[in-house]
């Protein structure tokens, strides 16, 4: 034990005893078990000893002249530099009452004289412990509060630089996002004039195209902002599946033809049309594959597989779907696989392409996760690659889907009221734009470059609608909206009537739509993200304002067989309808091949009469081509059904 006890204690202890004799025999003691022992024969002296030496365990009598230990002990506690030193009463005072002085002074414990030395020693070893412990946990405790500080420096260094980045990317967006909305727009109203040639009308194709490529791009860098920041969240929502897969299909056709590649599109036959997850996401996430796929392979082909496994006629009954996109293309080697879906990281063969922002993929993986699924990739460098992954989805039902017919507005209605617009917008391109969009159709409509001129374009005109941008000079648009909502109160409460209130809508950019709930807090009815579309500025002024169009009897996207016929989907009927295909006579085969090929229109409509009742899919396709003019479908279709068949 003793051998344990010098091992354990390098203390410091200050004995206070007007007793020299005693003093001096526990020093002894104590000294022998490793401690550092001083002793003061009176209370003054102490008090001075005590700041000197700094002990770790003051051992104090009580009974001394001139201070005796309860004086003694009131002041050390007192003092800034003595107070937390433990002090242990040694005395021959055996009543309670000097007991309960001693401990209400601060005393840590009492020992009576005359004392055993075993127990002198265990008592002083139990407080020295107690000290060191107690010392450890407030140096554990400063530690932890420079930690605590230091992060909190450091988080609002990331928070302000946080914030920083975010004003960045709305401010670029902005000025980004301006222009494009102009390019785009304009090519819409242009396009809208049917004597137009048609070589223009190819020229306003390839400007649209262009700009809502450069818009891909900014998305892209606003999207992986807003996924690092935690942002992004799932927008659910029931459509047709069908027509996600055609519209891919048609935007990727002219590419994969202009790459000679070969894109086919394989969706097993049990999969749902109708299904309910976010389709913007699952769009986004498919987009990016096909395109890198398309992008990095030349003469070879360009693969998307669709099934499902363990389907569930349970409606709302969470399923999956499981996605392939195989291509023959450049491959990427297995080191650059393992940073593959890191932000802007691009393969050797992106690089050399020149093409891309080095975000699709990593924008790809953070939307399967949040869509509950995980994405892989397999590749063989020179041979090719293989995306898989798969996504969360219930089903849906026909009568759930929005509808897919979206034709053209090109006037009012008459007899109704003719409304009065006002666009606010610091950017003229922007405001030309949606005033002769709303022009065309009949609105009266005038304009005003910032806050300011709103509010005294709506105190002299009184407009039904504003399309108000948040971000503008001299006053911005949620100043003005605040103050034109002020100031409807106080006409009302002058007028004493009920006069009609302002519908106010926010154009705002992409980012800033994080903010919608600050955005209507301003008094605004609602938000709409730029760039605008004809489709979103009808629907969002009928949403608000009793208005009846008139339509354009072609419709730009609608497509009533494809939408009420489950068999006129491409995506499905690429499969079904061919091995239905395959089953029909060779010669009839041949007929339709030949048919097709001199464009006999009526030979392959009695060729289509002579299909049997049993092959549904064959012939509802077969008719949708014909009445889409679409023979070099059906000449594709018929060289797949006869295979190696000679067809002459």
């Amino acid at each position: 034990m003793n051998g344990k006890l010098r091992q354990l204690h390098q203390s410091k202890i200050l004995i206070v005893d007007d007793s020299i004799e005693e003093m001096q025999m526990l020093s002894a003691t104590l000294s022998q078990y490793g401690y550092t022992v001083r002793g003061a024969s009176a209370g003054s002296m102490a008090l001075k000893a005590a700041h000197a030496l700094a002990p770790d365990l003051i051992l104090l009598d009580i009974m001394m002249p001139e201070l005796d230990g309860y004086e003694v002990c009131q002041k050390l506690k007192s003092d800034q530099v003595t107070c937390d030193i433990p002090i242990i009463f040694l005395s021959a005072i055996q009543n309670v009452d000097g007991k309960i002085k001693a401990f209400k002074l601060g005393g840590v414990d009492y020992i009576t004289k005359p004392f055993q030395v075993e127990e002198v020693l265990a008592r002083i070893e139990n407080q020295i412990t107690i000290r060191r412990l107690s010392q450890q946990l407030k140096e554990q405790n400063h530690k932890l509060k420079i930690e605590i500080e230091e992060r909190r420096k450091a988080e609002n260094i990331a928070f302000r630089a946080y914030q920083t980045k975010n004003e960045f990317l709305a401010r670029m967006s902005h000025e980004l996002q301006t222009p494009l909305n102009s390019i785009i727009g304009f090519t819409q109203i242009m396009s809208r004039d049917t004597n137009l040639k048609l070589e223009y009308q190819e020229y306003l194709k390839i400007i649209n195209n262009s700009g809502e490529y450069l818009l891909q791009l900014i998305n892209e860098v606003l999207e992986i902002s807003k996924a690092e920041a935690g942002i992004n969240k799932i927008e659910e929502k029931d459509f047709d599946f069908y027509y996600l897969l055609d519209s891919l299909e048609e935007i990727f056709k002219i590419k994969a033809a202009k790459s000679k590649n070969k894109l086919s599109f394989i969706v097993a036959a049990d999969v749902p049309q109708y299904i309910k997850t976010d389709e913007k996401k699952l769009r986004i996430c498919l987009l990016n594959l096909i395109d890198n796929a398309l992008k990095f392979t030349q003469n070879g082909s360009v693969t998307l597989r669709v099934w499902q496994e363990n389907r569930s006629s349970k409606k709302n009954e969470a399923q999956y779907l499981y996605f392939e996109v195989e291509d023959s293309g450049y491959g990427i080697s297995e080191e650059e696989t393992t940073k593959l879906f890191d932000a802007f990281v691009q393969t050797e063969s992106g690089k050399e392409s020149t093409q891309g922002t080095g975000l699709g993929l990593n924008i790809t993986r953070k939307f399967v996760e949040m869509l509950g699924g995980e994405i892989q990739v397999e590749s063989i460098l020179g041979k090719g690659s293989l995306f898989k992954f798969y996504a969360k989805f219930t089903t849906s039902e026909r009568s759930q889907v929005d509808t897919l017919d979206i034709p053209q507005v090109i006037a009012l209605k008459p007899g109704k009221q003719v409304y009065k617009i006002l666009v606010v917008d610091d950017t003229k391109e922007s405001r030309l734009w949606l005033s002769k969009l709303l022009e065309s159709v009949g609105f009266k409509v005038r304009e005003a470059n910032n806050g300011k001129g709103a509010i005294t374009t709506w105190e002299n005109w009184h407009p039904h609608l504003i399309w108000m941008d948040t971000r503008m000079p001299v006053i911005n648009g949620y100043e003005a909206t605040r103050q034109i909502r002020f100031k409807e109160i106080e006409r009302q409460a002058e007028m004493k009537t009920v006069t009609h209130k302002t519908v106010i809508i926010a154009l705002a950019n992409s980012i800033n739509l994080n903010n919608k709930q600050e955005i209507l807090a301003a008094g605004y009815d609602d938000v709409v993200p730029k760039p605008l579309t004809e489709i979103r500025v009808f629907d969002m002024i009928a949403k608000f304002l009793d208005v009846s169009y008139i339509y354009n009897k072609i419709s730009i996207l609608s497509n009533k067989d494809l939408i009420d016929n489950k068999y006129l989907s491409k995506a499905r009927f690429n499969i079904e309808a061919l091995e239905e295909l395959k089953t029909m006579p060779k010669a009839w085969l041949k007929n339709l091949y030949y048919a097709s090929s001199v464009v006999d229109e009526s030979l392959v409509n009695s060729l289509i009469a002579e299909i049997p009742n049993n092959k549904n899919h064959l012939r509802f396709t077969l008719n949708y081509l014909m009445k889409h003019f679409q023979l070099d479908r059906i000449i594709e279709f018929t060289k797949k059904a006869l295979g190696n068949e000679k067809i002459n």
